[in-house]
């Protein structure tokens, strides 16, 4: 195949794609499971339950920018959260924040636009993530998570009565359980998201999400939705955007939808939500990223 071609790239991406996410994805599965054996729920509860919930859904966004995870790596740590006790809607913020914002998007984007770029790239994708999460929580949708999230076999109340051989015992397991539930639809995700890495190519987005458009950035963040990539991966199409002259606001608001609220992760989060649910936080977070976008926009 020639290098370059629509073809081989969307072939470049799925090949690459898959093994490596599904390398992180048991990874991370098993190291998580392995240290929540030392972190019994009612320790997790008291970390991110706060008597005023708002507090609970900051702590659970700035939690995710320090776990640079795609949304099928954060899932099973959201898992653990909600088997935890942590209300809905606080784990909810951190879903929204950890595959959005990671200090390694951070460190690229102060080192590509300045200090100023960086610094309203976490903030509003910490607002977008603690506001998600509090509206989710005031609307009471325990029951539309699926009933598996509730079932997994619970870690031990009290970590010092595990022996090591345990906890490993407990991690594979964890790993074992996680893994086939979501791996079909992480190959579904990727591949939909390597079709469209392949043939989709930045000029379009350029030329239908100009600054002359008032509806950019609504127009950034319908073709950031079917995109699949996560924050440091999106860092070298958000140079490629700007130097063709978008605007902040409007290439941010791309950045997140394809980081946050991609049709990849669409899918793969469709096996631990049901639909009203799922709706519901794509809603949230779609209206949260366009006014994040507009206001930027109005601003710089």
């Amino acid at each position: 195949m020639p290098k370059g071609g629509h073809l081989s790239e969307a072939l470049n991406f799925f090949l690459y794609d898959v093994p490596k996410i599904y390398f992180l994805l048991l990874i991370i599965v098993f190291v998580v499971a392995l240290v929540r054996t030392f972190l019994p729920p009612e320790r997790i509860r008291k970390i991110l339950s706060h008597e005023n919930e708002f507090l609970g859904n900051i702590s659970a966004a700035a939690l995710g920018i320090f776990t640079p995870f795609c949304t099928c790596s954060a899932i099973p740590l959201f898992i653990g959260m909600l088997e935890s006790g942590v209300p809905l809607g606080v784990t909810m913020s951190f879903l929204v924040s950890s595959p959005t914002i990671n200090e390694v998007a951070l460190i690229l984007l102060w080192g590509l636009f300045g200090w100023k770029v960086a610094v309203v790239y976490i903030l509003s994708g910490m607002l977008i993530a603690t506001l998600s999460g509090f509206i989710i929580g005031r609307l009471k949708m325990e029951k539309e998570v699926e009933p598996f999230v509730y079932n997994i076999k619970p870690v031990w109340e009290k970590e010092e009565s595990i022996s090591w051989r345990g906890r490993f015992e407990y991690a594979l397991e964890y790993v074992r359980e996680i893994f086939s539930q979501v791996w079909f639809y992480v190959l579904i995700g990727v591949a939909i998201g390597a079709l469209i890495h392949g043939y989709v190519p930045v000029e379009m987005v350029a030329r239908y999400a100009g600054n002359q458009n008032p509806f950019a950035v609504l127009i950034a963040v319908v073709i950031g939705v079917p995109l699949y990539s996560n924050a440091a991966g999106t860092i070298p199409i958000v140079q490629a955007l700007m130097e063709k002259g978008l605007a902040l606001g409007t290439t941010l608001a791309f950045m997140m939808a394809v980081t946050g609220l991609s049709l990849p992760e669409f899918i793969i989060l469709r096996k631990v939500l049901k639909p009203k649910l799922l709706l519901t936080f794509f809603g949230t977070v779609a209206l949260g990223i366009v006014l994040i976008g507009y206001l930027f926009n109005f601003i710089f």
